[in-house]
């Protein structure tokens, strides 16, 4: 492969998952099926050792698009490709493939095993994959995985019960490293730990990163996270991912109104004489999604085409993606946010 060429590419990537009450209720209430669209026609790609942020109201599918790269769940459309070869699919090269990414999931506290010590937890991915050649191989391997992650190796004869959320998260990340993987897809793994604890988590992300030379999907809805650790974000809403630009750019020159409405609702003391704007208007059922722009109703910018026209996600050059037909068509006015503006 090309070193030019991205770890991870997603090409137009949907998932519909069926709600529909059982079959009686539907017959006896005269109801059809329902289908929930959590993410439609995602298309983006993360080059090698770079850091992507994806951002977002709540439901709006962004750890749908986590579990949908990592194999978790099975796309309805598209595919996602990593290294070059699609992973979408089942056989002996997908497996290969997704042997060589990991996944940290949100809640340190429900994705560990209470009944397990430590150090059985953090081996179970070598014993899945068959790297495991002895039990005191196994030790040794686990000791280095939780010093690396500023643990002890002691540590690894406790139970998940005796730590605190910080330090779960620690154990989470070296399960993640056990079988040393090129690509990491955090889903909001600082979210339940205190702001100071997320700091600690964030820098020694940023330094396994720097030393194993780590790809990172990096999923949150804090944006003053996603402005420390990556290198690009991309806004989702409602299944769609409407904008995706470098982080400095997008902070600091936000096209898409979705986008703007998100940066106008953060905090900023060094803004503290402007109000606080939060975000206007309710998100959509996602069963019954407005027709064209599904931002429409919230947008002030909305006009006829945006009510009946999806639009598509479209290069503006520099990296800069958006879709939205007003700032296509120049109807929303360039602006300049203040440097550090999405501090929190």
């Amino acid at each position: 492969m090309s070193e030019d060429a991205p770890l991870v590419a997603l090409h137009e990537v949907g998932r519909d998952f069926d709600v529909s009450r059982a079959w009686l209720n539907r017959v006896l209430e005269g109801k059809p099926r329902q289908v929930l669209q959590a993410v439609d026609s995602v298309t983006f790609a993360i080059r090698r050792g770079e850091t992507l942020a994806l951002v977002g109201e709540s439901g709006c599918g962004k750890s749908t698009l986590a579990r949908l790269i990592v194999g978790l769940y099975a796309p309805s459309r598209g595919w996602v490709e990593f290294d070059g070869a699609n992973v979408s699919g089942s056989g002996q090269a997908q497996n290969a493939a997704r042997r060589r990414m990991q996944m940290i999931f949100q809640d340190p506290y429900a994705s560990l095993n209470p009944r397990w010590r430590v150090w059985r937890i953090v081996a179970e991915p070598l014993r899945a994959q068959g790297r495991a050649s002895s039990t005191s191989a196994l030790r040794v391997r686990v000791a280095e995985l939780l010093e690396q992650v500023g643990l002890s190796a002691e540590d690894g004869d406790k139970y998940p019960h005796e730590f605190s959320g910080g330090q779960r998260q620690r154990i989470c990340i070296a399960r993640a490293l056990s079988t040393q993987p090129e690509f990491l897809v955090c889903d909001e793994p600082t979210s339940a730990l205190d702001v100071s604890v997320q700091a600690q988590i964030l820098n020694l992300m940023k330094e396994l990163q720097e030393r194993l030379g780590l790809t990172y999907l990096f999923i949150s809805h804090n944006l003053a996270v996603v402005a420390y650790i990556a290198r690009r974000i991309g806004v989702m809403y409602l299944g769609r991912l409407v904008e995706l630009a470098d982080t400095a750019t997008l902070l600091a020159r936000p096209l898409h109104p979705y986008t703007r409405m998100l940066l106008d609702a953060v905090p900023d003391l060094a803004m503290s004489a402007r109000p606080r704007t939060p975000v206007a208007g309710e998100v959509p059922n996602p069963l019954a999604p407005p027709a064209g722009c599904t931002f429409h109703p919230r947008c002030p910018h909305a006009d006829q085409r945006c009510r009946e026209e999806q639009p598509q996600l479209t290069n503006l050059g520099a990296g800069e993606w958006v879709a939205c037909h007003a700032v296509e068509e120049g109807r929303v006015p360039r602006r300049e946010r203040p440097a550090g503006g999405a501090r929190a």
